[in-house]
């Protein structure tokens, strides 16, 4: 008598595996998936033999075709570097940013790589197309906290916003509950004041009360009619941009905690080329003066 296990459904001889009632059958794989697989095992072992596999001690198989990815990408780049050669140094050579963009083949190239470079390093903090997020500035619109021309965005891109830079702007906004300087009574005031001359209110007794205190205090930076320096990179208070918020509790976090975002300054990470580039890309997304 045969010893073996035959499933009644089936008639297939199981393997003798069973769990909660359910045998498995001992079905043969299909021939064409076994072609396949004998297949894989031949191409592995030539693929050994002709491409690097193998890691050793000291090194690894390379392989009879001596075959490097990582050389073909250098001699590409260098490849890469000798035919964007002569636009780089056009880029450098320009007598101003201007002239850059009145070039249709430079402008080009410049908006080429400005793209890539804006992608890379500026896209985490102002969106891939520049619409900036709460904190970040918009790069789309014309409302521009340190000026907007292609010699304003140079810069800024070059030495940044109160970074490490030397060169640097570090002005900001003060605490002004946060320090003392202002009673709760008094930026509750203010916050009345900043939003009606922001157009999102009607004029209260409290704003009315408030101007005076919005010369003395605020007027040296926002200047006296609300509209912002660039210089300072202080914001224009009347219009309905905001960079951190325009309803009331932001307003009053920003009177009582200040402000003091940070623009790292790209001169030791881009070469000077790369920033020409990017500046005229950052310039042609719709927000340049």
């Amino acid at each position: 008598m045969s010893d073996k296990d035959i499933d009644e459904h089936s008639g297939v001889d199981t393997t003798g595996h069973e769990w909660d009632g359910i045998k498995e059958l001992n079905n043969p794989l299909p021939r064409w998936w076994v072609i396949v697989f004998y297949i894989t095992i031949i191409w592995s072992v030539v693929y050994w033999v002709l491409m690097p596999s193998w890691p050793g001690i000291t090194g690894y198989l390379k392989g009879t075709r001596n075959h490097s990815e990582r050389e073909n990408v250098t001699v590409q780049m260098a490849a890469l570097d000798a035919e964007r050669a002569e636009s780089t140094q056009r880029l450098i050579a320009a007598p101003s940013l201007e002239a850059i963009e009145s070039d249709p083949a430079l402008h080009q190239f410049a908006m080429a790589a400005g793209a890539s470079l804006f992608g890379d390093n500026c896209a985490t903090c102002h969106g891939a197309g520049g619409q900036g997020f709460k904190g970040y500035p918009n790069l789309n619109d014309d409302a521009w906290l340190w000026g907007g021309s292609l010699d304003q965005i140079k810069h800024t891109i070059t030495v940044g916003r109160r970074s490490l830079h030397p060169e640097t702007t570090n002005t900001l906004m003060m605490a002004y509950g946060r320090d003392g300087l202002l009673t709760r009574d008094q930026i509750n005031d203010l916050v009345d004041y900043v939003s009606f001359i922001s157009g999102q209110a009607e004029e209260t007794e409290a704003a009315t009360r408030a101007a005076p205190l919005f010369a003395s205090q605020c007027a040296s930076c926002h200047g006296a009619d609300g509209t912002g320096d660039q210089i300072q990179g202080a914001p224009n208070l009347t219009d309905a941009i905001w960079l951190f918020g325009g309803d009331r509790a932001t307003l009053y976090e920003t009177l009582w905690n200040g402000r003091a975002g940070v623009m790292p300054a790209w001169d030791e990470r881009l070469s000077e080329e790369e920033i020409i580039a990017l500046s005229v890309y950052v310039h042609s997304l719709g927000g340049g003066e």
